[in-house]
């Protein structure tokens, strides 16, 4: 029984790699920068970094990507350049011999939070990761809720307005008004100049009006999602990572209320919403626990 895997976090900017033991501790770990040129030349990078971590006596490979992982291990990532239907795992395996568990990054988040985060042994869990975008992980009796085809847990596109603006056919209605995107953009329309989310948030921790209300207003888009997630799902727990948290002060409030006020009412009563305390391990967490799974699942 191997004591140890490796995982591998492969984002739109970075590529993170490291080591996972059985009992969840991250060691080795590397990052280097994801191939603007992408195509093969993001397998090439990944299987340089992993060269560099030693691996004798680990029997398999889990790997996280942004965007659809479809279960015979081809991969789509719509920020990756060429991965419309990349072969992940087949050239993983050919090149590393050894098992690769290829998911979602959003699939990855919810699974490590389950087994080392927060929601440690919650069945029914949901985790919601807003950055540039918005995702959701999605746990059903412990088991991984996909879709008819991967799709399940796409929230960005989650309807929260009764008008469809022409925008919320490129990102999704959420996620033009609660995401990074739509935060920026929000903050240029005020501001009359390019902002980034992270400078929106940096504005409100020092006091802006302007800034902690644009923020807010995110937070309640927010809010009608998460709601829409407690009443249809009836989960446990909502863990929210990803850059939200660097603006929670702001926008967690104003999400809890209105998820409280929406959701049905039994439910909301019975969910926790809570920030991820892993941060960035919370991928490479739910990679290397699919990875153990799939060795798992080759030993029976």
């Amino acid at each position: 029984m191997s004591d140890f895997v490796l995982a591998a976090d492969i984002g739109g900017t970075n590529i993170r790699a490291a080591r996972v033991s059985r009992t969840g501790r991250i060691s080795h770990r590397l990052e280097t920068a994801t191939p603007a040129k992408g195509g093969a030349a993001v397998v090439e990078a990944l299987l340089a970094l992993l060269e560099r971590i030693p691996h004798e006596g680990g029997r398999a490979l889990g790997v996280d990507v942004p965007g659809l992982a479809f279960r015979n291990g081809d991969v789509w990532a719509p920020n990756i350049p060429g991965w419309k239907r990349m072969p992940l795992r087949k050239k993983l395996q050919q090149r590393l011999g050894m098992p690769v568990a290829v998911d979602s990054d959003r699939n990855a988040f919810v699974v490590g939070e389950a087994w080392k985060g927060v929601a440690r042994r919650c069945r029914d869990l949901v985790f919601v990761a807003v950055g540039t975008g918005v995702g959701a992980g999605i746990l059903v009796d412990g088991r991984l809720l996909r879709g008819n085809d991967e799709l399940a847990g796409c929230v960005g596109w989650m309807a929260v307005c009764d008008r469809f603006l022409p925008k919320y056919g490129k990102v999704g209605c959420l996620e033009s008004h609660s995401a990074g995107i739509g935060i920026a953009a929000e903050a240029g329309r005020q501001f009359k100049r390019r902002m980034t989310a992270r400078e929106v948030a940096l504005l409100a921790a020092q006091g802006d009006a302007r800034a902690r209300k644009i923020l807010r207003d995110a937070g309640n888009y927010l809010g009608l999602a998460l709601a829409n997630l407690v009443s249809t799902l009836n989960p446990e727990m909502i863990v929210l990572g990803g850059g939200v948290t660097d603006a929670a002060e702001f926008m967690l409030p104003a999400a809890r209320q209105t998820m409280q006020r929406w959701a049905q009412p039994i439910a909301v009563k019975q969910t926790r919403l809570l920030c991820s305390e892993l941060g960035g391990s919370a991928s490479l967490l739910g990679a290397a626990k699919l990875a153990f799974d799939t060795i798992a699942k080759v030993e029976n």
